[in-house]
Order: C-alpha cells, then structure tokens, then sequence
C-alpha cells in the first residue's frame, strides 16, 4: 500500500481504481433509493477507526485516485509542529492524522491539490509539492533548511 503506517491500512484501501465503469449520474439515480457504505452491521461504524470499518465496493474508501495526480506532497516529519492545519484544510481528508499527531499522506486519496503545503506554518514548512515520480527519500535528504530573518 503506498500509506504510512500500518495503522491505516486495511486488505480494502484502495482495491480499485475509480474510472472506466459504467456510472449512474447524480441525477439518474432512482428517488429514495439507499446506498450503504458498509457491508453488514454499521450500526457503530462512527465509534471507529476507518480502516476498522467494513466498507462495502463501491465506496469512496475503496477506491484510488492515484492515477489523477500529477505532483503530490511530501512529509518531512523532523519539521512538524502537528498543528493540524494541514488535516484541517485537506479537501481529500488525505492527511493521516491520529491523536492529533500527524503520521502521513494517504495518497491513494490525494489529488495532489497542495492545500496542506499552503497552510503549513512551519519554516521551512513540513509538507512540499513535488513531481509525482520523486522519489520521498531522495526529497526528504535535500530538504530546504530553516530562512533565517533578514536585520
């Protein structure tokens, strides 16, 4: 799987790319029909983790967006403040965040927008954009170091 930690992984995340299926439009969809997100009992899926959750196929969960993103963030985590901000911001909810400790980007659901690198307060900041073929390693080793502040 291409998250960080095993605490967000499950044999579902990701299975499936989104995209070349016979869809239903929004608007196409039969009135009062019901679409569950999860396979059996959900009854208190809210009380837990998501990657404790049995979710069904066709939900967002299960599915990748890899393939749309073109550059992606990068998480240097010596750098981190664990403001959240970028947890806060991420319109993908992409950041993997636990006990208000940032762990990492799930980027089988980020589109590379670079929102969390915009609200990343840190200097020099924890998460940058880069070429979706960089390698985190070799970026993470040639991190920009700390501006100092002109007199």
């Amino acid at each position: 799987m291409s998250m960080t930690g095993s605490a967000v992984g499950t044999d579902k995340r990701g299975i499936r790319e989104l995209g070349g299926e016979e869809k239903v439009g929004w608007d196409e969809v039969q009135q009062g029909v019901v679409l569950n997100s999860f396979e059996g009992e959900s009854e208190n899926a809210a009380f837990l983790k998501p990657e404790e959750r049995n979710y069904n196929d066709f939900n967002s969960y299960t599915a990748t967006v890899a393939s749309w993103r073109i550059i992606k963030p990068v998480y240097n985590r010596d750098i981190c403040i664990d403001c959240q901000n970028c947890w806060v911001w991420c319109p993908d909810t992409s950041i993997i965040s636990r006990d208000k400790q940032m762990l990492g980007i799930d980027y089988d659901h980020c589109k590379g927008c670079g929102v969390c690198v915009e609200v990343c307060p840190t200097n020099p900041k924890s998460l940058l954009m880069f070429n979706e073929a960089a390698d985190n390693d070799v970026e993470l080793a040639g991190w920009p170091v700390k501006e100092k502040k002109a007199k």
